[in-house]
């Protein structure tokens, strides 16, 4: 492949590349940024710029980048058998084995793995097998899913659907049938004088009243992020999960865990439903089950649905070209084999993700946060006007909300540190691996960001 400079690769990238979530016309002005090679927490763009990665590319590079052992495995599988899918009765022998490792790895008795190639592959494939799963057992009419507005399950038009994010909705006439939604859990805004605890049972209540409202014998299942991320990492109290669970256990609700941002570590176990204390029926996977190496996505069944949809439902006429890709799933293999030999996971837990907390607090006596949130390794800075003004007011938005936040991201970026920026929210979610002194190095130039977007606003 020919090396070219970085005007020309941006003239070709805005003359034929769509890029997702960006306004396409005002990019190609600008020019995008081209990354060209990473290391460990690192990457570089094509001016030879390095940049901390808090980020870990989109939530997933949870092992680091440069890791050669996973390229090996790509490489090794792709020379023995580089393909073959897993109709007509047949499979190969990394994918069962992968199946099996999920099994071991996940809650209680999530025991049965249906390959995908995305999250949103995985959210709609759990769409069209838990209607399925009611629907062989005389419900037909037990196939409505509760969500939550401004939750994220993907961009197809069933994740997009399950999520609540209006505008995603706006474009391709979303949501489809019998897909309904609560209000979040987000204390910071929402919880007014309730401490988080009882916020929590008030806002796990919800679900409650909307079940009763369309009636149990009509909900399939409630399905929602441990962690709601891509709104802007909002972390329930830990009322919250267990009393979702109470309520769909009382009204034979299945309770779907997406989670393709928190598994694999992120939150220093290896899935949320352990750091919740909850247990799901069904839960879906990606990002972190192969680093974000090659792309992969898993729905997970209990024994419960899947034994239904094994012994009653006939053929299971849901698929995909690449399920259970060989190469793929001999890579998430060795990305598991990595997190659990070098025990990165444990790690997280005892040392790092406590320092990381520390520090993240220490970044919530900054004059622009509002509040420092923060479970494992994942975490956001709600950024306000005002944080001392009394009561409520303390907790108020800026009026334009997301333009404060584009400016603090750029000037993180200026500073050779990748964040996400939410509305106003400044999002972290470093790769596993880093170390005390890349935490330090991340508080140091987020604190110096958000000093320079507090002096171009004059606070």
């Amino acid at each position: 492949m020919d090396h070219l400079d970085t005007r020309t690769l941006q003239q070709l990238d805005a003359a034929h590349h769509l890029h997702p979530f960006s306004d396409n016309a005002a990019l190609a002005k600008k020019g995008t940024r081209i990354l060209t090679r990473g290391e460990g927490c690192y990457v570089w763009d094509a001016e030879g710029h390095k940049l901390l990665d808090a980020f870990a590319g989109l939530w997933c590079v949870n092992v680091g980048y440069g890791r050669k052992e996973l390229g090996e495995a790509a490489s090794k599988q792709m020379t023995q058998l580089a393909y073959y899918n897993s109709f007509f009765q047949c499979t190969t022998e990394p994918t069962i084995q992968l199946a099996a490792k999920l099994a071991e790895l996940t809650p209680a008795d999530l025991n049965h793995a249906f390959f995908t190639n995305s999250g949103s592959e995985a959210n709609d494939t759990i769409l069209r097998l838990v209607r399925h799963f009611w629907a062989v057992q005389d419900q037909p009419r037990k196939n409505i899913f509760i969500g939550r507005h401004d939750g994220y399950h993907g961009t197809t038009m069933a994740g997009a659907s399950l999520g609540g994010m209006k505008g995603m909705h706006k474009q391709g006439g979303l949501p489809i049938p019998d897909i309904h939604h609560i209000d979040p859990p987000f204390w910071f805004a929402d919880g007014g004088d309730l401490d988080p605890d009882e916020y929590g049972l008030v806002a796990a209540r919800r679900l409650e009243a909307k079940i009763l409202e369309l009636g149990p014998e009509r909900v399939a299942a409630f399905i929602g992020e441990p962690i709601m991320g891509a709104i802007g990492v909002y972390i329930p109290p830990m009322t919250y999960w267990p009393e979702i669970e109470r309520i769909c256990r009382k009204y034979d609700v299945l309770l779907v865990a997406d989670e393709v941002i928190c598994g694999f570590g992120r939150t220093g176990e290896w899935f949320a439903a352990d750091y919740f204390g909850f247990t799901p029926d069904v839960m879906t996977l990606a990002k972190g089950i192969t680093s974000g190496y090659i792309p992969l996505g898993a729905a997970m069944f209990n024994d419960r649905v899947a034994g239904v949809l094994a012994n009653q439902g006939g053929e299971l006429a849901h698929g995909c070209t690449y399920s259970g890709h060989p190469v793929c799933t001999a890579v998430a293999l060795e990305n598991i084999r990595i997190l659990q030999d070098e025990k990165i996971v444990e790690t997280c837990k005892a040392d790092t993700a406590p320092y990381l907390a520390q520090r993240w607090s220490e970044l919530g006596e900054h004059r622009l946060v509002g509040e420092a949130r923060i479970a494992g390794m994942v975490g956001a800075l709600e950024l306000v006007p005002d944080k001392n003004a009394p009561g409520k007011s303390g907790r108020a938005f800026f009026d334009d909300r997301g333009k404060v936040g584009q400016l603090c991201r750029d000037k993180a970026l200026a500073n050779g540190l990748i964040l996400r920026a939410t509305y106003d929210a400044m999002l972290l979610s470093p790769p596993l691996i880093i170390s005390r002194a890349q935490i330090d190095e991340l508080f140091e130039k987020t604190w110096k960001a958000l000093n320079e977007t507090a002096a171009e606003l004059g606070l």
